[in-house]
């Protein structure tokens, strides 16, 4: 009994080092400045206002449908801010969208998915995410379209705020393009003393960007979001992959491989399932496929991967009874389904193109 315990315990701390090493540095902390950035400086008032069933199509749902990178949220946060935005009048459709799209582009996630996972993968969830959403939004609007008449009344113009402070246009995207170079060079492969020079120039290339272009508030609000984003995932994230690690030692990787270990119909829904009934806080799917599941080592194929992390982030047991007091029973039914069916068939078409 002593050997299992100890036995499951290094497993689980070898695995925690392993991801540390090899994705904090290089990956996570940049990941989060960027987070913090976007919600420190992309209005959420200018993207929530093109929710109102009278917005036109292409904006309301192409909005929604990005959402997720725009305000960094996770699966969690979505929900009160899904019930929000169905309060102040938005049509059930680009609501749904955002509802799914939200979490399942994640910055952080999607940067972490590519990094850990693989490129193609990380590239694959995104896509798959944003269009997937799209579809949801638009069958979800037309079953339900009788729940949206009237409600274009309601909706006011919201109000933007102006800029925090008078700057030049290029200012912000420039500081974007400062903020992902540094994660591009810091998971490339160039050398060590190479990358360092890099991160370094445009490290002081941001420092000079937030002196003299950025106000004093806005730097502080920056910080305090990078803050809010790392205590509130991080600490998960740390428990979360020790804890895989100990499962990996009573169950391993090959014991999931008759199930979800090719790209079959059958193996891309049980994928699916799985990922509507787990609960996994954002940025846990990623070592849960990798390790639990065993797509790193070969167990898991990639089509019942990109389903788990299709339905994963957007439907769990605790999110869908959360989702019942929102909605109701039936609209509650066909969103999960719809999300489920769907994955599957994204998951089922990812694994057998041959990418």
């Amino acid at each position: 009994m002593i050997e299992l315990v100890i036995g499951s315990l290094a497993t689980g701390w070898t695995t925690l080092c392993n991801y540390l090493a090899e994705h904090v540095i290089t990956c996570l902390i940049p990941a989060f400045f960027i987070a913090g950035a976007i919600a420190t400086l992309v209005r959420k008032d200018g993207v929530l206002k093109y929710f109102s069933p009278d917005a036109k199509k292409t904006v309301s749902y192409g909005v929604a449908s990005v959402s997720g990178t725009i305000l960094a949220v996770c699966s969690c946060t979505i929900l009160p801010m899904f019930a929000g935005i169905l309060k102040k009048g938005s049509g059930i459709g680009p609501a749904i969208t955002f509802l799914y799209a939200g979490p399942a582009i994640n910055i952080l996630a999607v940067i972490y998915t590519a990094k850990v996972l693989g490129p193609d993968i990380g590239i694959a969830r995104a896509a798959s995410a944003i269009i997937l959403s799209i579809i949801i939004g638009l069958v979800m609007a037309l079953l339900f379209r009788d729940d949206d008449h009237g409600k274009g009344e309601r909706k006011k113009d919201v109000h933007i705020p102006g800029e925090k402070m008078e700057r030049p246009r290029w200012t912000i995207p420039v500081f974007f393009i400062f903020l992902v170079s540094i994660l591009l060079v810091a998971t490339s492969n160039l050398d060590m003393l190479i990358r360092l020079f890099i991160v370094y120039t445009l490290s002081m290339a941001i420092s000079f960007l937030l002196i003299f272009y950025f106000s004093r508030d806005e730097v502080t609000e920056w910080g305090c979001e990078i803050w809010d984003l790392t205590k509130k995932i991080f600490p998960i994230l740390l428990a979360g992959t020790f804890t895989l690690g100990m499962i990996s030692y009573f169950l391993p990787p090959a014991f999931f491989t008759p199930f979800i270990g090719d790209n079959s119909l059958f193996s891309n829904f049980i994928a699916s399932l799985l990922g509507a009934i787990l609960y996994m806080p954002t940025l846990l799917e990623v070592p849960v496929i990798g390790t639990t599941f065993g797509y790193l080592s070969g167990n898991m194929a990639k089509g019942p991967a990109l389903a788990l992390l299709l339905t994963g982030p957007a439907i769990s047991l605790p999110s869908l009874l959360v989702l019942l007091r929102i909605m109701n029973m039936k609209k509650t039914g066909v969103y999960a389904a719809l999300v489920i069916v769907l994955s599957t068939l994204a998951g089922y078409v990812f694994g057998n193109s041959g990418l």
